[in-house]
């Protein structure tokens, strides 16, 4: 149904400007409340563009339109009921701080995800950009971010033996002490631990992956991003 069809007066109206932390979860619930023929129109001051995959993983379509230099409308139609087919967890959650920062900056923030994340330029496959993400992450001490990689890494379809080499090299360049004193003890070692004791338990993948996202989720302190 074209976007002109659409009974946009008839949306559930929800203004997310100058909301402070993670608001996703909770307009994702109303999303997921919503019949087929119904819709939603999220007013923020940039392009809403991470919501626009997980939104059609629930079966809505999209049509943004900017009505101020801050002021963006997203419309979401659902055209079809579909459970999160899509749903890769830990959506940049972060970048909704920028724009109390500077409404500019927030709209420079969002594009330069999407171009890192979501052009169809990019050569790396997604998983191995991840690995990068993470590699990079650990690196300048950002373990929370470290952690979040690997989760989605691991959703995405990542085998478990790419993260053993990924352990691997992290004990060659930080060096064991760095290792065993920082890397260890973090939500990060624990996540791939994770992974690796139920693999060895027989346990199907996605089993895994539920319990990945319960228990290394925005619930959890040492990896959500407000």
């Amino acid at each position: 149904m074209a976007f002109q069809d659409w009974k946009t007066e008839d949306f559930k109206k929800v203004d997310v400007r100058g909301i402070q932390g993670n608001f996703f979860p909770g307009l994702k619930k109303q999303a997921m409340g919503l019949p087929v023929g119904a819709g939603m129109e999220v007013i923020q001051s940039f392009d809403p563009i991470p919501l626009y995959e997980v939104m059609e993983g629930l079966g809505f379509e999209h049509h943004t339109e900017q009505k101020g230099d801050a002021e963006f409308h997203a419309y979401f139609y659902r055209k079809e009921m579909k459970q999160e087919e899509k749903d890769i967890p830990m959506r940049p959650a972060a970048l909704t701080n920028m724009p109390m920062i500077d409404e500019g900056l927030g709209k420079v923030a969002v594009e330069f995800w999407d171009l890192t994340w979501n052009d169809e330029k990019r050569h790396l496959p997604y998983e191995m950009r991840l690995l990068l993400s993470l590699t990079n992450a650990v690196g300048a001490g950002r373990m929370r971010q470290a952690t979040r990689e690997l989760v989605k890494a691991y959703i995405y379809g990542l085998d478990s033996a790419a993260l053993d080499d990924v352990f691997e090299l992290l004990a060659w360049n930080q060096g064991i002490g760095y290792f065993s004193s920082e890397i260890g003890p973090s939500a990060l070692f624990q996540a791939y631990k994770t992974i690796k004791n139920m693999e060895k338990q027989g346990k199907e993948r996605g089993e895994i992956c539920e319990i990945l996202k319960e228990k290394f989720g925005e619930k959890n302190p040492d990896v959500k991003v407000q």
